[in-house]
């Protein structure tokens, strides 16, 4: 992990070195300059707008007793796309509008839920069902608790088995 965030802070400034002096070399100094604003002041207002959506769904899912697991995941999506969008450059605003879409965020979510589960023992909830394919419901929506799909075997133990009871 380290050495991937290494490589994170060594790669992303080359790119964006590189693609101002490319993007500079085509269109200017100062209209570079006016794109790199103009992309803080869409992302910021889109930040806006989008953070207060999932705000609401948050609201929505906690007044219908569900975990708000996608809302959370979706905010913490929004935060890291206003960081990038916040940082001048051209990569950094790719990847911020990206985490914009939510059909994008849900392939991340999706990805990173593999991820995961190959590393390491995981326990998912529903992961469908919401307008953007997540569900926050961990149970039967009954309020039982978790539902657990499965198959089952009775085994009958053996007349010579052990922990048998004494019959009086």
């Amino acid at each position: 992990m380290a050495v991937i965030l290494l490589a994170a802070f060594i790669a992303i400034p080359v790119i964006e070195i590189a693609a101002f002096i490319e993007i500079g070399s085509w269109i200017g100094l100062w209209p570079t300059i006016g794109v790199v604003i103009a992309t803080a002041v869409a992302g910021s207002a889109l930040l806006r707008l989008q953070g207060l959506a999932v705000l609401r769904r948050f609201r929505e899912s906690m007044l219908r007793n569900e975990l708000p697991v996608a809302e959370v995941f979706d905010g913490l999506c929004l935060l890291v796309a206003g960081a990038f969008l916040l940082t001048p450059g051209f990569f950094t605003d790719l990847v911020g509008f990206a985490l914009m879409i939510p059909p994008f965020r849900l392939w991340v979510a999706r990805g990173l839920l593999s991820g995961l589960a190959k590393r390491g023992h995981v326990v998912s909830a529903a992961a469908s069902g919401g307008p953007d394919g997540w569900s926050g419901d961990s149970g039967g929506g009954d309020g039982a608790g978790p539902v657990i799909d499965g198959e089952f075997e009775e085994i009958e133990r053996k007349s010579g088995a052990r922990n048998r009871r004494p019959t009086s």
